[in-house]
C-alpha cells in the first residue's frame, strides 16, 4: 500500500539497499571531498555507502555531515494516507503551491525550498574552489535543488521526474552559476524497477 511518509524515518526496502549501494559504487569514479546527508536512517545509509569507497575522506578520517536542512518534505497529517485518501484535487493545489492545501503540521513545497536552499549554501561555504560534495538526500530535496539550478519556478517543480537512489550532478562557479551537468542518472545493474508510489 504505498502511502506517504515525508519526513517520517522509514527504513530502505532491500532493493533499496541495494540501489544505494549502486550509486555508491558509481560515485567511486570521483574525487569527492565532503558527504553530507539528511538525518533521516534511509538517507544515512546511503551516505555510509558512499564514504565507504571515498579512498581519500577515509585516509582523512572524513565522516557524514548531517543536516535537518535536508530533511524530505514532512507531509503532516498526510503520513500514512494515499494519493487516493488525500484526493486528486488537494494534492494538485498542493502541487501548485496553493499554501491552504498545506496539511496539518506539514511544510509547503515553498516552505521546504526555503530550507533545503538554505542548507545547500551553507555545504558551498564548506567548500574550496574546484572541490566537490555529495549530498545524500530524498526526491523533494533533490526537485529544490535541481530546480532551483534549472530556473523552474517552485510550483512546477513537482513535475520534475527524479528516480529513486539516482545521481544528479551540479556545478557552482564563483559567480553564483549553476550548471546542471546530469539529472536523475541511474546506474544500470540488473536490480528490478523500483515503484515509489507515494513520498
Amino acid at each position: 500500500r504505498p502511502v506517504y511518509y515525508g519526513a517520517m524515518d522509514v527504513d530502505l526496502s532491500p532493493l533499496g539497499e541495494a540501489e544505494a549501494r549502486a550509486a555508491a559504487q558509481y560515485l567511486q569514479q570521483f574525487d569527492v571531498d565532503l558527504v553530507v546527508c539528511s538525518p533521516l536512517s534511509r538517507a544515512v545509509f546511503g551516505a555510509e555507502e558512499v564514504l565507504a569507497l571515498q579512498a581519500k575522506l577515509l585516509e582523512n578520517n572524513g565522516d557524514l555531515l548531517q543536516m535537518d536542512g535536508l530533511k524530505e518534505l514532512d507531509r503532516g497529517s498526510w503520513c500514512g494516507k494515499t494519493k487516493d485518501e488525500i484526493g486528486s484535487e488537494m494534492m494538485a493545489r498542493f502541487d501548485a503551491c496553493d499554501e491552504s492545501a498545506t496539511p496539518e503540521g506539514g511544510e509547503s513545497y515553498p516552505f521546504l525550498k526555503k530550507r533545503v536552499l538554505k542548507a545547500r549554501d551553507e555545504v558551498l561555504k564548506r567548500l574550496e574552489f574546484g572541490q566537490s560534495a555529495v549530498i545524500v538526500s530524498h526526491l523533494q530535496v533533490t526537485r529544490s535543488i535541481l530546480s532551483d539550478a534549472l530556473g523552474i519556478p517552485t510550483e512546477e517543480m513537482a513535475g520534475l521526474n527524479v528516480a529513486t537512489a539516482s545521481v544528479t550532478c551540479i556545478d557552482y562557479d564563483s559567480a553564483g552559476t549553476q550548471t546542471v551537468r546530469f539529472q536523475s542518472f541511474k546506474p544500470d545493474v540488473g536490480l528490478e524497477t523500483s515503484k515509489d508510489g507515494a513520498n
